[in-house]
């Protein structure tokens, strides 16, 4: 079996999600990076690009000619997909490109910087019926969060009556941004941002994970962002009430201000019958909770999980597994989606598992939607 081509754009020195995305997409041996626009700064780009042992021809400064020549080398050569790995502002015209020139595209969130971009690129895409879309919304790829998506599905703890998602940290609880801190910089930048900080950083990731799991979609928020830090233009802190489809309540909470917190993303959720609680910061472990006995502890790959939450871990049990291969887990799904749809099977059937164009519209409706209704000060709707 082939390893799938990939390119990237963005990624460079002196950025995070960069190197935690190329660690995730080789991790199963499945990818290979081959072609990269790493920086807008030429000097910067070729050094990182040598310092991943890239082949100089396949270096290239800027995405278009990357898209351009890519595409003019033989299909047996150029790239296949493209991972986009830039701040927000650029996630919509580099996915355009690779849409254009015939490249699947799998991207950070959020998709867009706007609702109405994330609009414009599920046009292209409903065009464009070669390619496809992939999301990395990673704390889905965790074994423990798709075993709990299992349980709710299959009615273990009854209908769901209330979602409770807190995602705390504490690195913009001073003012970093003014210490030349780039990755602070450009997310509290409403040009390269959006129309949120923490909310487009980190709260459209609790959103998805209260979605995914409860099977539930969001109908409608009351919100309200702070900006504790003085001088920023965006939030640093949100408290938003939600209200799902079917009647369930919840609360989501992210801040960015709560200092000594590290990644500290939690779920609770509660049906008729039982709950179930998960932590990023422990994430090998699922609390099962129900009324009349004690709680029950399920661990990863263990003997009594789902298949898909069985197959998703790669160590035997008590071996931990964490963010990377969460994060890997969404890239071998997308090269795998890429393989069976190259062979002829139905984009439809290749995605159903994985975070698509209609998983970032509805994160962009989230976010706007909160901005919208901080500022009004009243109950909204999330546009469905």
């Amino acid at each position: 079996m082939r390893k799938v081509r990939m390119g990237m754009v963005g990624g460079g020195e002196g950025s995070f999600i960069g190197g935690v995305h190329r660690m995730a997409a080789t991790l199963d041996g499945e990818i290979e990076l081959v072609c990269a626009a790493l920086s807008s700064d030429p000097a910067r780009a070729q050094r990182s690009a040598k310092a991943l042992h890239l082949a100089p021809e396949r270096c290239y400064d800027d995405y278009r000619h990357m898209m351009a020549r890519e595409q003019a080398l033989p299909l047996s050569q150029r790239m296949e997909f493209v991972a986009i790995v830039t701040p927000n502002h650029l996630h919509f015209p580099v996915a355009i490109a690779a849409i254009e020139h015939g490249f699947h595209v799998l991207s950070d969130k959020p998709a867009t910087l706007s609702l109405e971009e994330a609009h414009q690129l599920r046009t292209v895409l409903h065009n464009h019926c070669d390619v496809l879309y992939g999301l990395t919304q990673t704390y889905t790829g965790y074994p423990m969060v798709r075993e709990a998506r299992a349980r709710v599905a299959a009615g273990e703890i009854g209908a769901v009556r209330k979602i409770i998602v807190d995602y705390s940290q504490g690195w913009l609880s001073s003012n970093v941004e003014a210490e030349d801190n780039k990755q602070a910089q450009w997310r509290l930048d409403p040009q390269r941002s959006g129309a949120s900080a923490c909310m487009s950083d980190i709260g459209v990731h609790a959103a998805n994970l209260a979605e995914y799991v409860s099977g539930l979609a969001i109908t409608e928020v009351c919100a309200e962002l702070t900006t504790f830090v003085p001088q920023r233009l965006l939030d640093d802190d949100g408290s938003v009430l939600l209200r799902f489809s079917n009647g369930t309540r919840g609360l989501l909470h992210a801040s960015q201000i709560c200092c000594g917190e590290e990644n500290n993303l939690s779920l609770r959720i509660y049906g008729e019958k039982g709950g179930l609680s998960w932590s990023q910061e422990e994430p090998n472990s699922l609390w099962l909770l129900r009324a009349d006995q004690p709680k029950q502890l399920l661990r990863t790959a263990s003997s009594q999980l789902s298949p898909h939450a069985a197959a998703s871990a790669r160590l035997l049990a008590g071996h931990p597994e964490g963010y990377i291969e969460a994060f890997a887990n969404i890239y071998r799904e997308f090269a795998r989606a890429i393989r069976l749809f190259t062979n002829g099977t139905p984009a439809a059937k290749v995605m159903q598992l994985l975070p698509d164009i209609q998983t970032g519209v509805r994160g962009m409706a989230f976010i706007e939607a909160v901005v919208a209704s901080s500022k009004s000060q009243k109950w909204l709707a999330v546009p469905q």
